[in-house]
């Protein structure tokens, strides 16, 4: 019998379905618990995060006038952490040759008629150029897993050739990667490739269903596939992402295993994740989402997004165009903080489309609008979109970075530097509609810079900026 311990190294320990199904009956029990919702919220306020009992409480929660405070605890949390900057990344699919069986994506091996792709060096080449002449500087590489046809040696070379690509005024500064749970051996060398974030979907961590949705393949290891963060920071890899697949199993109980995830980073390693996703599940090649009966409308979403938030105050939160432009629009100021913007989830895409014929995309994308149409959305919205990577470049990374996140100190630096890369976005890459709003937002925003001799260094950047320099970064 497996017992709960959020300092094992064991997956059925640290994320343990008895102490789970105890937190659910919890939850329930106390949803319409007046008294402890408020010593939860309050407890809450102190921006230091909740226990995956306290936070099911939270979702759990019926009264309608509670879960308004919480979804405006969860906006304050976010603006006290990350201001009003939107980071902005895309993704690259560089192969979509898999040898696992997973139920709910078009990528499975037996899945013979979705076109099979793997992108040459050559390709990756022409592809990165487009996402840098779209305006990007952060990247999102996912492929599938096949040991032949995506070894960690052909990643670790796309990753070289990515890093080594400066197209007039591009150049991608950030790689995070998504890839199947591998070696401590394979994530050094990851580490030594100087990638950003290791991001890897749970998918579901009810150990059950896990087995049944992956029947076969490598990735049906449930073990095996939990400890991968652990190995990951083993690895030295201290920036690690996670996420579950939403819809695949009870939402609660993920939203539960989740954060007990996150209790054992940091509980183990003493940082929590540098990110969390919260994709649900969408139409696919040959996958119907109705089949998966544990699907959540966007009202629950929203309070899941608010409640991981409060939860977990200093994790970036990220959201793609999995989802459209009302739902992503509904939950930013409730605790996103990353999101793609004219992404393909095909394996190739961006160069020029892909032939409708030759479909080899992992999900329907449900939010099409260009990079500039999403960049010049957030700015009529208040948000100060950022394509700033300086944390990573200079070293601020795991506990290092949570450090200066959970004191705040972090704002000194991310709002300075999202405006001077927005201000390069604009010059190099923005409609003349897009540029325009952009100038007049960054010289509102310059006021919102509380150290003046910070304000006088952007002020003067943001001039070299316009004489053609580049890079400049706090």
């Amino acid at each position: 019998m497996y017992k709960y311990d959020p300092s094992s190294s064991k997956a059925e320990e640290f994320i343990n379905h008895e102490e789970i199904l105890e937190t659910l009956a919890y939850a329930d029990a106390n949803k319409d618990n007046i008294a402890l919702i408020d010593e939860i919220i309050e407890k809450a306020k102190l921006r230091k995060g909740l226990t995956h009992r306290e936070a099911s409480v939270l979702l759990a929660c019926s009264d309608e006038e509670k879960n308004q405070e919480i979804y405006a605890l969860a906006e304050q949390i976010k603006k006290d952490f990350y201001g009003n900057r939107i980071v902005m990344f895309a993704p690259l699919y560089l192969s979509n040759y898999c040898i696992n069986g997973c139920v709910y994506c078009p990528y499975h091996l037996k899945n013979k008629h979705i076109a099979r792709k793997k992108l040459t060096q050559e390709e990756i080449r022409r592809e990165v150029i487009a996402l840098q002449d779209m305006g990007h500087k952060r990247l999102a590489l996912e492929t599938g897993e096949d040991p032949v046809n995506n070894p960690i040696e052909y990643v670790l070379e796309s990753i070289d050739t990515i890093y080594g690509i400066k197209h007039k005024n591009g150049a991608i500064r950030r790689v995070n990667v998504n890839i199947a749970a591998t070696t401590v051996e394979n994530y050094k060398k990851l580490k030594d490739a100087g990638i950003g974030t290791y991001i890897l979907f749970q998918e579901t961590y009810h150990k059950e269903s896990y087995e049944k949705l992956h029947p076969t393949g490598p990735k049906h290891d449930y073990a095996y596939h939990t400890e991968a963060m652990d190995r990951a920071q083993l690895g030295g890899i201290d920036d690690v992402g996670l996420g579950v697949l939403f819809g695949l199993e009870m939402y609660r109980y993920e939203f539960a295993g989740l954060l007990m995830h996150a209790e054992h980073l940091e509980a183990v390693f003493g940082v929590g994740p540098h990110t969390i996703s919260v994709p649900r599940i969408k139409h696919a090649d040959d996958i119907d989402p109705d089949a998966f009966d544990n699907g959540i409308d966007d009202d629950i979403f929203a309070k899941l997004v608010a409640c991981i938030r409060i939860a977990v105050p200093y994790t970036g939160m990220i959201i793609s165009t999995r989802e459209s432009k009302k739902c992503r629009e509904r939950v930013l100021h409730l605790g996103i903080s990353q999101i793609s913007g004219g992404s393909r989830t095909s394996v190739g895409g961006y160069a020029e489309p892909e032939p409708e014929e030759e479909n080899s995309a992992q999900f329907d994308v449900s939010d099409n609008r260009t990079l500039d149409e999403v960049v010049r959305w957030l700015m009529e919205l208040g948000y100060i979109p950022s394509f700033c990577t300086a944390c990573y470049r200079e070293g601020r990374t795991g506990d290092r970075f949570m450090s200066l996140c959970k004191s705040g100190q972090i704002q000194n630096c991310c709002h300075p530097n999202a405006l001077m890369t927005l201000k390069e976005y604009l010059l190099d890459y923005a409609s003349p509609a897009t540029r325009a709003i952009g100038d007049e937002l960054i010289v509102k925003e310059l006021q919102n810079i509380p150290k003046e001799h910070v304000r006088e260094i952007v002020v003067k950047n943001l001039a070299e900026i316009e004489k053609g320099n580049r890079d400049f970064r706090f």
